[in-house]
């Protein structure tokens, strides 16, 4: 392997571990609502003002963000390489805490004009998440309560939902029980939290 090369790959590593720190981080403990919410006081504020504006659970967007980034601000998808190693960019454009995609995130941004609004802010992030739900709600019938339904419309779009498309996806309709499961147990978790109360 030519050392210019070499130094290309290194590079391209060391790009592609990003910032240090704590910024884009998760939480210590992501399966204790209570103690998410000790740790990051802002995600509260966060979470009940999209709850006031569109009606969506707080645990319901909480499980969502969880399975979407882990909580982390600056989440992307990984890169597809050809050849094993050549980078061909990201699976998709999907980012920030709630993996919006560019397309969606720039209808919401002109619908709500927010145009200053970013992915890696929390409140936008769940302001984004609630405007979504509520167009699902509106659209399609599906609850703002029913976790399982809310996350298959947001991972497969409106369009995909509608058409069922989730239904020829064994793994998505498994996460998305996945996504009801932990939503239950941070609902449960909240009703006996004393920083929620």
């Amino acid at each position: 392997m030519s050392r210019q090369l070499r130094a290309a790959l290194l590079l391209l590593l060391v790009a592609a571990c990003g910032r240090g720190g704590s910024y884009g981080s998760s939480p210590d403990t992501m399966d204790d609502a209570c103690a998410i919410l000790r740790e990051r006081p802002n995600y509260t504020r966060a979470f009940r003002a999209t709850e006031r504006r569109w009606g969506v659970p707080v645990h319901v967007q909480m499980a969502t963000i969880y399975q979407e980034s882990k909580f982390v601000s600056d989440a992307r998808t990984p890169f597809r390489y050809t050849l094993g190693v050549i980078p061909m960019g990201r699976q998709s454009s999907a980012f920030g805490y709630s993996q919006a995609l560019d397309g969606t995130w720039d209808e919401y941004v002109q619908a709500e004009r927010k145009h200053s609004a970013r992915r890696d802010n929390i409140n936008d992030a769940t302001d984004f998440m609630g405007w979504y739900m509520a167009e699902s709600r509106d659209r399609l019938g599906i609850p703002l309560h029913d976790a399982r339904r809310q996350y298959l419309a947001y991972h497969e779009g409106r369009s995909g939902y509608a058409r069922g498309s989730y239904r020829n996806k064994a793994w998505l309709v498994r996460v998305a029980g996945t996504v009801e499961a932990r939503a239950a147990t941070y609902q449960q978790q909240l009703r006996s939290c004393r920083r929620w109360r």
